[in-house]
């Protein structure tokens, strides 16, 4: 009886509904690792406690999609931001809104808070940066710089530093006080997706779509390390509370790094799919994910994580020498230094010109009553947030680790596996790649949710959308009988393989002949032939390629691919759409300025045939790009990734208008 059982390292907690649309942004609490907020595209803030089914308390008052949100230390306040670009900030002990702020003019993509300020910071579409006073319902300061998206923010744990990462592919510091930039830390080739500060050393952590992550020296203002190969973008990284390591999420695996030298220490299989944020409690680590309306969390036991060694388990290779582990308590370098207390305030900011100071006004007061903080859970509501607000001799009941399922028992399936069932043993949750054949669990939702087929189909999905696996096995009368014969089963899947096997045949030719034609050095007539092939995946193949290296685009070329970018556009296939995105993104990037200057210009005197040429193209691709900003206006209010694609590409093309 005593014998112990071997437990998962990493496991499923939970699955939720958590909106009635999709899900377009959610955080975890940091201090308790307890408390999730989501924002959805139903324009609500739900408050949930983790691995507990019902929402504690759903926000309201937001009239477009919440695309960012973010929790403050102590957990009690909470703020989100919108694609209207307005700001709400609520007290979750009060349950009541506490501020709007106002000022930014496209979709909030990043919010922090102040370590121990009344200040919150966030990041924009429109490429500024805010500070706000809660108190005072004012901007105290902009920060410009940034030429694109500010996708994170993170205050220094000293509170006198603010680092922002963007899809320009900088990191940028910022200096409180001064109100003025640092540095700007360059060398990621992608956007940059998320920042963290080391709890107690000046070192600072980014991660990119580049698929890297990087260290940087906050004294010297130098690059550390930079820890590369990985085969998904990083999603959200964190460091361990003692500073030691960094946890780093990505699609499917949490890696535990090191960065001087740079290691990989360990590499932790978890079936998350794009997790997005990261918190520590009790020794372990909770990650949630999310899938449209669905949020997921996990569970990962850092007790049986390497955080430190060799990094033989990581694919980082090479032959230094490791150097030897600095002694508990001891750092490489300065230490922040941090109030004497959790009362003092950073020092304040100083108002420039721009600071789009706002005072109270009638209309403020009138859409902050609009805004509701709806209880719905008023037990875990009174257990969470009520004992702040009494004073107590005892101290507070800390929560317990969430125990670890048995290592050869599934966690999700809870009935015996089906012969037809095959479970993965390698990774730490059963294999859920047909998610028809796995029995879920049943899915706790707080408000009705009605499902239809997307109008957008993914690009990353597991299943082909429209089709169940069931629909390609025989039906089973008893279902006790699970029996399938082999032949029968066999048949049933070969349905409709001769039909795609002649698509992708005849797809491949197509390639194989653009590709002949690209060989011979011709790109101008390679592109033709694929518009003439008329497949506008073939076009997607080919604009990927032709994506990747910006000095391949010709004002020639920019004629025949626009009037294909205005198909893309209007796909139903969200990687078309991506991929049509991104071309126009570079034509107006690299030509728009070209073209307008060319159309300005006055008529040459004489006969100029190459800038009478030139001239008919412009006036062609002005047409077309006027063609394709109304299709842009109209898709410009749309939620989610694509929305703020769209977005960003109506900013560029402000001059059709």
């Amino acid at each position: 009886m005593a014998t112990s059982v071997a437990t998962k390292t990493a496991w499923k907690l939970q699955e939720i509904t958590a909106h009635s649309s999709n899900v377009s942004s959610l955080v975890l609490g940091k201090s308790s690792g307890r408390l999730l907020a989501t924002g959805g595209e139903d324009c609500r803030v739900n408050i949930w406690s983790v691995n507990k089914p019902n929402c504690i308390i759903s926000l309201t008052g937001h009239t477009t999609p919440v695309e960012s949100v973010r929790i403050n230390t102590n957990e009690e306040l909470i703020v989100a931001g919108s694609q209207s670009g307005s700001i709400r900030v609520w007290d979750l002990e009060a349950a009541k809104i506490l501020r709007t702020l106002m000022g930014h003019k496209a979709n909030i993509c990043s919010l922090d808070f102040h370590p121990f300020g009344s200040f919150v910071a966030s990041g924009s579409l429109d490429t500024n940066i805010k500070l706000w006073d809660v108190r005072r319902k004012g901007c105290v300061f902009r920060y410009k710089g940034h030429t694109q998206a500010v996708r994170c923010l993170r205050f220094s744990p000293d509170g006198k530093w603010l680092a922002s990462a963007a899809d320009d592919h900088t990191v940028k510091l910022w200096d409180l006080a001064a109100g003025k930039i640092m540095f700007e830390f360059t060398g990621h080739t992608g956007p940059v997706n998320v920042v963290e500060f080391h709890p107690n050393e000046y070192l600072l952590a980014s991660g990119s779509a580049d698929r890297t992550v990087r260290f940087w020296d906050l004294e010297k203002f130098q690059v550390v390390s930079c820890i590369e190969e990985e085969a998904t973008p990083v999603r959200c990284v964190l460091f361990n509370p003692d500073g030691c390591c960094l946890y780093s999420g990505y699609q499917d695996s949490l890696r535990v790094y090191g960065w001087e030298p740079e290691r990989c220490f360990d590499v932790v299989l978890v079936a998350w799919g794009k997790v997005a944020d990261l918190s520590i409690c009790n020794n372990q680590l909770i990650g949630v994910s999310v899938s449209q309306s669905t949020v997921s969390s996990f569970v990962v036991d850092l007790s049986r994580v390497i955080k430190s060694g060799s990094g033989l388990h990581g694919p980082i290779k090479d032959d230094r020498p490791l150097a030897q582990p600095t002694p508990t308590g001891s750092s490489l370098r300065r230490i922040y230094d941090r109030p004497s207390t959790t009362c003092s305030k950073p020092q304040r900011v100083k108002h420039n010109s721009e600071s789009e100071r706002r005072s109270p006004s009638s209309e403020d007061d009138r859409d902050e009553k609009e805004s509701k903080a709806e209880i719905q859970n008023p037990e875990d509501y009174k257990e969470i947030f009520q004992p702040k607000n009494s004073i107590t001799r005892t101290p507070p009941r800390k929560s317990e680790p969430f125990p670890a399922p048995p290592e050869d028992e599934p966690v999700i399936v809870k009935e015996a596996a089906k012969p037809s069932q095959v479970v993965d043993i390698q990774t730490p949750l059963p294999n859920q790649e047909n998610p028809d054949l796995v029995q879920r669990p049943p899915i706790a939702s707080s408000t009705p949710v009605t499902r239809a087929e997307p109008s957008v189909i993914p690009a990353a999905r597991n299943a082909p959308i429209g089709l169940k696996a069931s629909d390609f096995l025989p039906a089973v009368k008893n279902q006790s009988q699970c029996e399938i014969v082999d032949e029968e089963a066999m048949s049933q899947i070969r349905k409709g393989h001769e039909t795609m096997c002649v698509v992708l045949t005849s797809r491949h030719k197509n390639l194989d002949t653009v590709r002949a034609i690209w060989s011979a050095g011709d790109i101008k007539t390679s592109v033709d032939s694929a518009v003439a092939i008329n497949d506008l995946s073939v076009i997607v193949d080919l604009l990927n390629i032709v994506n990747q290296k910006a000095s391949l685009w010709k004002l020639d070329l920019c004629t025949i691919i626009l009037p294909q970018i205005e198909k893309l556009l209007q796909s139903k296939y969200e990687s078309y759409v991506q991929t049509g995105c991104t071309s126009l993104k570079l034509i107006l990037q690299r030509f728009l300025p070209l073209i307008t200057d060319i159309l300005a210009a006055p008529p040459s005197v004489g006969v100029d045939i190459t800038r009478e040429e030139r001239l008919h193209k412009c006036k062609l691709c002005y047409k077309q790009l006027k063609n394709i900003s109304n299709i842009i206006k109209n898709k410009s209010g749309l939620s989610g990734r694509h929305g703020s694609a769209f977005r960003e590409l109506h900013l560029l093309m402000a001059v059709f208008e």
